[in-house]
């Protein structure tokens, strides 16, 4: 049997509850992560998604800014919430959830974006980002009897073919050298697999976010790879595919990134 977990940035859960709605309807994830929920946790819209059948939810939020949360059809075990640099910032939120004899930590991320300037002498949020990066290198993969799953908005492009244009955007924050090594390093301390590249190898571009900038972002089709889904390797085999649909880039409404769907056979 198959069993499906979906990140997205939504930028703002309650102003975009209409196209969550209709992912849900028509995908039906077992698992839905949410990142930039942009809301405090009594205000979020936890009666529709109940009555779409994700009756467990855990929610991080904040007032207006950041907020991950977890909507399953599946128990969550736990609600563990880490304070990454000390801040109090709602970026991280996690659970444990059962199939069959396996036992699986789910991680929730949201990354801070970092600015518009790739130098923390004169831009305070990339040296946060740099800190939050560096905080996530502690985070790891394998555990005794507990298997792993990371997800969300990580921010970052770590690889050339991640983004439209490696060259043009070596000094643009999210595919700065400084960024991407470091979360290559996340990767390789932690144990971790990238499953979008594990299922779709370079040299295959892959996007998952367009700016809102873009007067015809699928014309242009100028993407990055800022959202990603990563595992400990003992689930790498039961990954059956990766998911990601464009076309909600182009919903009513939308956010400008779109779910990324890891569908697991177990």
């Amino acid at each position: 049997m198959t069993f499906s977990i979906t990140t997205w940035n939504i930028n703002s859960v309650r102003l975009r509850m209409p196209i969550v709605a209709q992912f849900l309807v028509r995908h039906k994830p077992d698992i839905l992560c949410l990142q930039e929920i942009k809301c405090q946790e009594h205000e979020f819209p936890l009666q529709p998604l109940k009555d779409l059948g994700y009756q467990h939810i855990i929610i991080h939020g904040q007032k207006g800014y950041h907020g991950v949360a977890i909507a399953s059809k599946v128990p969550l075990l736990e609600d563990h919430r880490q304070n990454y640099c000390g801040v109090g910032d709602a970026r991280h939120i996690s659970a444990i959830f059962e199939r069959g004899s396996r036992r699986i930590r789910l991680h929730n991320f949201y990354v801070p974006a970092g600015g518009d300037e790739p130098d923390r002498s004169v831009n305070p949020k990339f040296g946060h980002k740099l800190d939050f990066v560096e905080e996530m290198k502690a985070l790891k993969a394998d555990m005794p009897g507990v298997s792993s799953i990371l997800v969300g908005d990580l921010n970052i492009a770590p690889l050339e073919n991640d983004v439209w244009s490696h060259k043009q955007l070596l000094k643009i924050v999210s595919h700065t050298p400084v960024e991407t090594e470091g979360m290559k390093d996340i990767i390789a301390r932690g144990g971790w697999l990238d499953l979008m590249r594990h299922h779709t190898p370079e040299p295959a571009k892959i996007y998952t976010w367009w700016s809102y900038r873009a007067k015809d972002w699928e014309a242009a089709d100028k993407g990055r790879r800022l959202d990603h889904i990563w595992s400990s390797p003992d689930l790498g085999p039961f990954l059956e595919r990766i998911d990601i649909l464009k076309e909600a880039r182009g919903w009513n409404q939308p956010s400008d990134h779109v779910p990324v769907t890891a569908v697991f056979k177990f």
